[in-house]
C-alpha cells in the first residue's frame, strides 16, 4: 500500500485573548484541558501582537473573546489571533464570542447608516473563522450574517433556573421590557408557569439608551416581576421599566439578563435602583465598582464547554437546548 497513514487522533485546542481570561480558564477546566500558553502584547502606537507558543497544525481550534470594552481592540485581537491560525496551518477555528460587539447594529433605522454586525460577521470570515460560537444574540438573524456555521447558546435555562428557585413562582409575573424580547419572555413563562406582561416603550432613535415613555400592559399588581432581557447597558431603560412595574404596583422587581455590559452611569443607577437584584451571567467580566451584593452572577462556562464538546465530537449544539429557540 502506497502512502502514509496516522493515527488519525483529533485535536481540541483552546485559545482565549485578553478581553475576559477569567471565563475562558472556567471553560478550559470544565473541558478537562488548559489554555493554549500566547504571547500577546501592544505596541507603542496601539498595534496588536500575538503568537501562540505550541503548535496549531491539523487541530480544532476555537478562539474565545467576549468584546468588552475597549470593545475594538479586543474585536481586533480576535481576529488577529484567528489569521494566526489560518497561517499556521489550523484544520478548524470556531470563533467563540460570548458578548457579539455590534449585535445592535443589526438593521438600518435613518438611511446612511451601517450593519455594523454583518460587518462584524464578514471581517471573521474573512480574517478564517470557519464557525461562529455566540450566546444570546440580540436577534436571531444575525446567524444568517456569517457564512457557515453558527452556534447559537442562550442562558435562558441557566437564568429561569436560577430565579424559579428564589422566588415564590406563584406570586412571579415575567414582564417583557419591549416588544422585541416577546418572544423570550414567553419561553421563560413556559418554563416557570407564569403570566406574561409587557412594558411598552416609545424610544427616541436617534439617542441611544433613551425613552420618551414606558406603559405597562398586564397586571402587575402585588406580583414579583421579572424583567428579562438580553444585555444591560447603561441601565437607564430597564432601571425606567422597573420603576414603571413599582408605579403599577409591583411587589418587587427582580432583572435577569444574559450580559452585563455596565458601562457610563451603570454603576450609580444600579445602586440607586429599588430593584431587589440583577442576575447576569459572565459572558462580560464585571466592573470592580459593580460587585454589589444585589448583583448575582452566575457562570456561562458550562454550556460553552459542552457546546464546544458537542462540535469537536460532532454532535448535536441544538440538543444541549431544547425547547429554547
Amino acid at each position: 500500500m502506497s502512502g502514509i497513514t496516522t493515527s488519525g487522533e483529533k485535536k481540541l485546542k483552546l485559545f482565549s485573548g485578553r478581553a475576559h481570561p477569567e471565563l475562558a480558564r472556567e471553560v478550559a477546566a470544565a473541558l478537562g484541558t488548559e489554555l493554549v500558553p500566547t504571547k500577546a502584547l501592544d505596541f507603542a502606537n496601539g498595534e496588536i501582537y500575538v503568537r501562540f507558543l505550541e503548535s496549531a497544525r491539523g487541530a480544532d481550534c476555537f478562539v474565545m473573546q467576549s468584546h468588552t470594552a475597549p470593545i475594538n481592540q479586543w474585536i481586533m485581537e480576535q481576529l488577529i489571533m484567528i489569521d494566526a491560525l489560518k497561517r499556521a496551518s489550523a484544520k478548524s477555528i470556531t470563533a467563540i464570542l460570548p458578548f457579539y460587539g455590534y449585535a445592535r447594529q443589526d438593521k438600518k433605522h435613518l438611511g446612511r447608516e451601517p450593519i455594523s454586525a454583518r460587518l462584524i460577521a464578514d471581517l471573521l470570515r474573512q480574517a478564517g473563522a470557519d464557525r461562529l460560537m455566540a450566546v444570546d444574540l440580540h436577534t436571531a438573524q444575525i446567524q444568517g450574517f456569517f457564512d457557515g456555521p453558527v452556534d447559537h447558546l442562550f442562558a435562558l435555562p441557566l437564568l429561569a433556573d436560577y430565579i424559579g428557585e428564589k422566588v415564590d413562582r406563584n406570586k412571579l409575573t415575567v414582564v417583557s421590557p419591549d416588544a422585541g424580547r416577546v418572544k423570550v419572555a414567553d419561553q421563560w413563562c413556559d418554563r416557570l408557569d407564569a403570566p406574561l406582561a409587557i412594558i411598552h416603550k416609545r424610544r427616541d432613535i436617534t439617542q441611544a439608551n433613551t425613552i420618551l415613555s414606558a406603559d405597562v400592559v398586564g397586571d402587575v399588581k402585588d406580583r414579583v416581576c421579572v424583567l428579562v432581557d438580553d444585555m444591560i447597558d447603561t441601565a437607564g431603560t430597564i432601571c425606567a421599566a422597573a420603576d414603571a412595574l413599582f408605579d403599577n404596583g409591583a411587589a418587587d422587581v427582580v432583572v435577569a439578563a444574559t450580559h452585563g455590559v455596565l458601562s457610563g452611569p451603570a454603576a450609580d443607577r444600579l445602586k440607586n435602583s429599588r430593584v431587589s437584584e440583577f442576575v447576569f451571567t459572565n459572558t462580560l467580566p464585571t466592573p470592580a465598582e459593580l460587585q454589589l451584593d444585589k448583583i448575582t452572577t452566575l457562570s456561562i462556562a458550562p454550556s460553552i464547554a459542552a457546546a464546544i464538546r458537542e462540535v469537536f465530537e460532532e454532535g448535536s449544539v441544538t440538543s444541549l437546548f431544547e425547547g429554547v429557540h
